[in-house]
């Protein structure tokens, strides 16, 4: 029972679990790419040749497909797909700072390397 417990105690826990750091967000620098794709961007259609990596993904996107980041052949599942600058930065190598759960990140900021 909290009611019984010493006020002091209390007290003490509470400030704690203020002063307890907490979870620091890693850095990660890769590629952004689309889930369809990912590293391996194919030709546009026969004879047209490869898409930039800009377009493939904007396009594979635009059909469902999702935003993911490519970091050292690892694809990173990316949360927040409506961050705003995912579609700006689409095929770039950029630097990311986040949150990671399994493979999946929760991008706070991002930039162009």
């Amino acid at each position: 029972m909290i009611s019984a417990m010493n006020p002091k105690l209390l007290f003490v826990a509470a400030a704690l679990m203020a002063t307890a750091p907490l979870t620091a967000q890693q850095s990660w620098s890769g590629q952004i790419s689309d889930s369809m794709c990912k590293a391996k961007h194919e030709e546009a259609a026969e004879g047209q040749g490869k898409m930039a990596d800009r377009d493939c993904t904007l396009s594979c996107v635009r059909g469902g497909s999702k935003f993911v980041l490519l970091v050292d052949g690892k694809v990173l599942q990316i949360a927040n797909q409506d961050q705003k600058d995912l579609k700006i930065l689409a095929g770039q190598q950029v630097t990311v700072t986040g949150d990671l759960k399994g493979d999946t990140l929760t991008i706070a900021t991002i930039a162009a390397r």
